[in-house]
């Protein structure tokens, strides 16, 4: 019974690790929509209302982020829009670790150490993420392909 608590303490460590890496990239969208929700609720707009608005806010951010991404063309704003997804994940990232590590962790000074290394890695885990898959395209002719490549062989390409 011991051998199975532990495995599946393993596992579900493990699904939150993933989670926290996974989930990253999304801190701005529900940074943003978490305070437009409640701006909205201060203003007057109730319970259900507040949640629409929240949720389209943060549904908008996360879209203009991904269009911005997908039609910039130069590195610099990729960059740019990579830092500022980036960062809130980072300092999400210091939170969740620096909870998880009270846990197990007696010394303050080693907390904060860990949770400055986690935050590093959640933000460059999102930076990598927001960055990695983001084709940059020449200025050119749109989607028209001016000279293709040919195969090396190319006795070996047909069917």
């Amino acid at each position: 019974m011991l051998a199975l608590g532990l495995v599946l303490n393993t596992l579900g460590i493990g699904l939150f690790c993933w989670a926290i890496f996974a989930l990253a990239v999304y801190a701005l969208p529900f940074f943003v929509a978490l305070n437009v929700g409640m701006l909205a609720f201060r203003d007057g707009a109730g319970v259900f209302g507040a949640l629409l608005i929240g949720i389209a806010s943060g549904a908008l951010t996360l879209a203009a982020g991904q269009v911005a991404v997908a039609l910039s063309r130069s590195l610099a704003l990729h960059v740019a829009i990579a830092t500022v997804f980036a960062v809130p994940a980072a300092i999400a990232g210091y939170h969740v670790v620096f909870a998880l590590s009270q846990i197990g962790m007696p010394s303050l000074a080693w907390r904060e150490a860990l949770s400055c290394g986690g935050a590093v890695c959640i933000g460059g885990a999102a930076w990598a993420r927001l960055t990695l898959f983001a084709e940059l395209r020449p200025f050119g002719s749109a989607g028209v392909a001016e000279k293709v490549p040919r195969p090396v062989l190319p006795a070996a390409t047909h069917e």
